[in-house]
C-alpha cells in the first residue's frame, strides 16, 4: 500500500534539484510502538555571586542579621570621590561592587529616609 504526498521539484543548472515532500506520514495509532526517553543530564548552574549575599541575611553595612534589601548605582563613578562620599559608598568603592545589600534601616539612612525598626524575634 503506497502513501501518497505532494513533491516539489526545482531543477538547476549545474547542482542537485531541490526536492520539498509534504504528506505521506501515515496518521494512524501505532500500538506497538515503544518511546525511550532518554534522561538529560543535570545542569548544575552557579549562584550569582548576588543571590548567594541576599540568601545570607545580613546587612553589609551594619551587620545585623535581618531582612535584607539591594542598594545598587548605575555606575561606580556615580559614587563620588574618596574623601567627600559617605561610610556606605567607600564600602561600595572599597568591594568594587555596585550592589550592597542593606538592611531596611541602613537603606533609608542610605536614602535619607526615617530609619525602620529592626525586626524582633
Amino acid at each position: 500500500m503506497g502513501r501518497e504526498c505532494f513533491e516539489a521539484r526545482v531543477e538547476r543548472t549545474d547542482r542537485k534539484p531541490l526536492i520539498g515532500r509534504f504528506g505521506g506520514i501515515p496518521l494512524r495509532r501505532d500500538e506497538k510502538t515503544v518511546i525511550n526517553d532518554r534522561r538529560l543530564a543535570p545542569v548544575n548552574t552557579k549562584r550569582k555571586e548576588l543571590v548567594t549575599r541576599l540568601l545570607a541575611g545580613r546587612c553589609e553595612s551594619c551587620g545585623r542579621i535581618d531582612e535584607v534589601e539591594v542598594h545598587h548605582v548605575a555606575k561606580l563613578a556615580d559614587l563620588g570621590r574618596s574623601g567627600t562620599r559617605p561610610p556606605w559608598a567607600d564600602l561600595m568603592a572599597a568591594r568594587h561592587r555596585k550592589a550592597l545589600v542593606v538592611c531596611g534601616s541602613c537603606h533609608a539612612d542610605i536614602h535619607d529616609k526615617k530609619p525602620v525598626p529592626a525586626l524582633t524575634e
